[in-house]
This record gives C-alpha cells, sequence and structure tokens, in this order.
C-alpha cells in the first residue's frame, strides 16, 4: 500500500520498530545504505527481530539507485524539520513514499533542495526532534486514514 524509507538509518532498534510499523501494516521498508548496523541473519536473530523474514525490506547501496528504480508516476515525500509544509496538509495516496533521513542528521540539504514542494515536517515546539520510529509511525497512520477515506 505505501512505503517508508529510510535514508542511512543509524540506530537498529529504530529500524526494529519501524519494521514492525511495516510489517504491521503492510507497508514495504525500504532501507537505503549505509546502515549503522547488521541486518544479516546473525544480528537479526539476536534482536528478536522475528518478523524480518516475513517484512523482507528492500535493501539499496545507494539513494541514487533507489530513486532510478522507481516508476515515474512515483510520488515522493521527505520528512525534515527544514519546512513549513505539514505533514497532514499533503494529499497521501497509494503507493507513495516516505522518506526518512538518518536520526543525527536528518536527510541531506541537497535531496531536500531538489525537492522543496514534497517537504513535509511534523509539527513540534524547538528542541529536540521527535524519536525516528515515532515520526514514522506519525506520518505513515495519517497516509493511511487519508488512503482509507478516498
Amino acid at each position: 500500500m505505501l512505503n517508508v524509507v529510510l535514508f542511512c538509518p543509524e540506530i537498529p532498534p529504530n529500524t526494529g520498530n519501524i519494521g514492525r510499523l511495516c510489517h504491521a501494516t503492510g507497508t514495504t521498508l525500504h532501507l537505503i545504505e549505509p546502515l549503522g548496523f547488521s541486518i544479516d541473519d546473525r544480528a537479526v536473530k539476536r534482536a528478536g527481530l522475528d518478523y524480518w523474514a516475513e517484512l523482507a525490506p528492500v535493501l539499496w547501496p545507494s539513494y541514487e539507485a533507489f530513486a532510478a528504480a522507481l516508476p515515474e508516476s512515483a510520488s515522493l515525500y521527505f520528512l525534515t524539520t527544514k519546512t513549513d509544509r505539514v505533514y497532514w496538509d499533503a494529499s497521501f495516496r497509494k503507493d507513495d513514499y516516505l522518506i526518512f533521513g538518518p536520526e543525527t542528521r536528518g536527510l541531506p540539504e541537497s535531496l531536500l533542495q531538489r525537492n522543496p514542494e514534497n517537504c513535509l515536517r511534523i509539527p513540534q515546539v524547538a528542541g529536540r526532534s521527535l524519536n525516528l520510529a515515532t515520526s514514522a509511525g506519525i506520518v505513515l497512520y495519517e497516509a493511511i486514514k487519508q488512503i482509507a477515506k478516498s
């Protein structure tokens, strides 16, 4: 139904929580390398991610490889604190891509500058940003709600 894309995720528990969220919602999880951790069988089993094989995340060697494989009709949304447009103002549709950056630095400025009309934010008070897994859940469920109503 939808796609969650993690660009160079750094913290394994966040990716695990987002993986569980994607599994529960039938959402495809895309992971763009480099990752800040291993997702080999041993690491996944040790982390207790018993649903990981069913989730079958799609691994991409780079953002360029990911973007080159997208259909022309793909709608991409870039989640960032560096925009005024709020996520609920987007009109989400089936098969959209929700793209989240690494926990410590967010999406690259160059990527945001190339796609200003598709940048979205979650309103929050000044200071620390929300946890990546929380952010993914907030935006993903808004997209699911909008799609269900259409």
